[in-house]
């Protein structure tokens, strides 16, 4: 039988989940109702959701601290995280996604809507079918262990920043736009904003450390990853076109 998908809604206003609730259960999905940080914390100590919607203004501690506590416990860090809220401005935006959240909705927001963007987090979160190793210089990335290594050190990556890292390691010393990492990273579809590769490449950075030169932002046009920012050259029958 085929699991239901647990969505955890963490939401004060009563009308709001309840129909957030009443529509993901006519789609397949399973809602939990929390409606603030310590019952919401009850729920994810008790069991992970597959899904996190997380209203911003929550009493007591906000959603914006909520999210980055759980992205920095190991237990909740990889679970996609979807910020509820009526801001917005673009600097609140930025903050949701530094915070950690993978998407960021505006209040009031369509269930259709809504749903489409659950459904695309819960495909990126789906490991890729792939396999083989990568190795640009002394960064070497094994697909099928899901392990990197920067001159033999192991490095920690999200599972969104791994396929990025994934991603420009097969096409080294090209220059990708944002659009074109969203295509190819995230999937096709409409619905992520291109600030969101911008946070994740800056994590890519943060967790890459001294080999963190290699991804180099092209101004006005995107991002490129190059083994000549560490004075490597690309290695032969392992490196992928």
């Amino acid at each position: 039988m085929r699991r239901v998908p647990r969505v955890l809604i963490v939401e004060d206003e009563s009308s709001i989940a309840e129909l957030i609730a009443v529509n993901l259960r006519h789609n397949g999905f399973a809602p939990i109702w929390a409606m603030d940080a310590e019952a919401a914390q009850r729920e994810l100590d008790s069991v992970l959701p597959d899904v996190i919607l997380l209203d911003w203004m929550l009493p007591g501690s906000s959603g914006l601290a909520l999210a980055k506590r759980w992205r920095s416990d190991p237990r909740t860090k990889d679970v996609p995280l979807l910020m509820l809220t009526a801001r917005t401005d673009e600097a609140d935006r930025v903050s949701g996604l530094d915070a950690g959240a993978d998407d960021y909705i505006t209040k009031p927001f369509s269930t259709k809507e809504l749903l489409a963007r659950i459904r695309a987090v819960l495909r990126r979160r789906a490991p890729a079918p792939v396999d083989g190793v990568v190795r640009i210089g002394e960064l070497v990335l094994d697909a099928a262990t899901h392990r990197v290594t920067w001159q033999q050190q192991p490095i920690k990556l999200g599972p969104t920043e791994f396929k990025l890292l994934h991603y420009f390691m097969q096409h080294p010393e090209r220059v990708h736009s944002r659009g074109q990492l969203l295509d190819k990273v995230w999937g096709d579809h409409v619905f992520i904003e291109e600030r969101t590769v911008d946070v994740h490449v800056k994590r890519l950075r943060e967790a890459l450390g001294a080999a963190s030169a290699m991804i180099e932002t092209v101004r006005g046009a995107g991002y490129r990853l190059t083994a000549l920012a560490t004075g490597v050259a690309s290695a032969g029958p392992e490196a992928q076109p």
